[in-house]
């Protein structure tokens, strides 16, 4: 599958999940249905493994397997649903998404990729674009928005780790069990909290169908694809799209509204990205 045309669907299957998170809010707890999804998802995958014969791992694939599935999948996950108690959905969304900078300087210092003036400033643009875009309130408690900020540079640092030590392993079988692990800690995060909430019915069903089989098994492959064929730093700049797709999924499917100042962000955001992307 061509790069950009594996951006363009992930950007699609993850925007879209904004408008399904939004819906599963209403029937999950947050850390419970992170623990579904990511437990189907697993379970999707691990049964292609069997039926495609796909061996289990090397061994020197495994600490890394558990690192990212602990880090990406588990701890992102818990810290951003338990920041969100305190801050605004747009500060907490703004926070997440400062992971391409933290990628930028990671992959600088143990990938060796560039980090130009170009990408710095396609970042910057990006960013200011999502502020707008997200309706972003600065204010919040300290100890949120640094476990918010703590979600994207774990998040960052699970990107790395894959690019630098995970792209010879088979992406099915790598992201099948990053998502065992990590739905075994959330698991694990959710029974110490007691966060067991569910009413099960035919939309919440489908929520976790979609986040199981569509947000999850498919895209996390195609975001470790990204991060094979791609410079890390510039797979996680592209990501910031996925925001943009969210918030026009809401107008499109919630009746959220449209502003100028929105319109703008959205503007920015893809400049940004197009930026960084020759930098």
């Amino acid at each position: 599958m061509p790069v950009y045309r594996a951006l363009l669907l992930l950007c699609l299957l993850w925007g879209f999940n904004w408008v399904v998170m939004k819906v599963a809010n209403d029937f999950f707890s947050p850390t419970f249905f992170a623990m579904l999804r990511f437990s189907s998802g697993a379970a999707i995958l691990l049964v292609i493994t069997q039926v495609k014969r796909i061996p289990l791992p090397d061994k020197r694939y495994w600490p890394w397997i558990a690192f990212t599935g602990a880090t990406q999948i588990a701890f992102c996950n818990a810290a951003m649903q338990t920041s969100l108690q305190t801050l605004g959905a747009g500060l907490a969304a703004m926070l997440n998404y400062t992971m391409p900078i933290w990628v930028a300087i990671l992959a600088k210092i143990f990938l060796k990729e560039r980090l130009s003036g170009r990408k710095l400033a396609g970042i910057a643009l990006s960013l200011s674009g999502l502020g707008l875009l997200l309706n972003v309130d600065v204010s919040g408690d300290w100890s949120a928005i640094l476990l918010a900020l703590s979600a994207a540079m774990v998040w960052a640092a699970g990107n790395v780790a894959m690019k630098g030590k995970l792209m010879g392993c088979d992406l099915i079988a790598l992201t099948a069990w990053q998502m065992t692990v990590g739905a075994v800690v959330l698991a694990i995060y959710t029974a110490v909290i007691g966060g067991w909430r569910a009413e099960w019915n035919g939309l919440s069903i489908a929520c976790v169908a979609y986040n199981g089989a569509l947000a999850s098994a498919v895209a996390f492959i195609l975001w470790c694809y990204l991060i094979k064929h791609m410079e890390a730093s510039k797979a996680a700049i592209s990501s910031l799209a996925v925001p943009v797709v969210g918030v026009v999924s809401g107008i499109i499917f919630l009746g959220e509204s449209l502003t100028l100042a929105m319109g703008v962000g959205m503007l920015l955001v893809f400049a940004g990205i197009v930026l960084a992307q020759k930098g």
